[in-house]
């Protein structure tokens, strides 16, 4: 796949969740907070944790998690998700959590520093999620957990395994309720994907953020 057909792709779901912004959790918030309680049932937040939310829409797992990790920072590459994110953080007052504008393909973090990361209904918008999911481990630690969802309607199970696999994820699945519409797997980093990124970007733990947005200043 060619460059311009990758960043057609990729401008194609920014105006599919422009779109769908400010109904966008009247449409499928019900959806996703199921996916959010199954994966909290297994992944448990400590208070020192720093966590990715790659792919974040909304802003859904922020009220979750808020209260129980140091800070989360919340990606997408939408700038009218990112509003209605920015409105639940002030309205809610949550303050560990900030915004960042980017594309999960090209995370502007260094190498190893989220503890937990979270990619829930993302990989279906990406036109190469394995690599997505490579760069998505370059930026957690080595003992970090990774949750990754992929829908039934897009992934066969063997084919999200596959993608899980190639990526160089060790991951299992959580046995849920069938009307769950997502397969939910939690993944550990293999060695072999550590300080590796489609950026060629060289490990280096020492700083958190390129660049922040910090929702309660827009």
């Amino acid at each position: 796949m060619g460059s311009a057909e990758i960043w057609e792709i990729k401008r194609k779901v920014i105006e599919h969740y422009n779109r769908l912004s400010y109904i966008y959790n009247a449409l499928y918030g019900y959806e996703q907070r199921q996916k959010i309680n199954e994966a909290l049932k297994t992944v448990h937040i400590k208070s020192s944790d720093t966590i990715l939310d790659a792919g974040c829409g909304t802003g859904l797992l922020f009220s979750y998690i808020a209260n129980s990790a140091r800070l989360i920072i919340g990606v997408d590459i939408s700038p009218k998700v990112l509003e209605v994110a920015k409105n639940l953080i002030k309205k809610s007052g949550l303050n560990t959590v900030s915004l960042v504008r980017a594309d999960a393909d090209f995370l502007p973090f260094k190498n190893g520093v989220f503890d937990k990361a979270f990619a829930i209904t993302l990989l279906q918008n990406m036109p190469d999620p394995i690599s997505t999911l490579k760069e998505i481990a370059r930026v957690t630690k080595d003992d970090s957990e990774i949750v990754v969802t992929g829908l039934k309607k897009f992934f066969s199970k063997e084919d999200f395994l596959k993608i899980l696999r190639e990526s160089g994820m060790h991951s299992f699945i959580l046995d849920t309720d069938e009307r769950i519409k997502c397969y939910i797997a939690v993944c550990n980093k293999n060695d072999n994907v550590s300080g590796k990124s489609i950026n060629n970007r060289k490990r280096d733990n020492t700083s958190l953020m390129v660049v922040e947005v910090n929702a309660n200043a827009w």
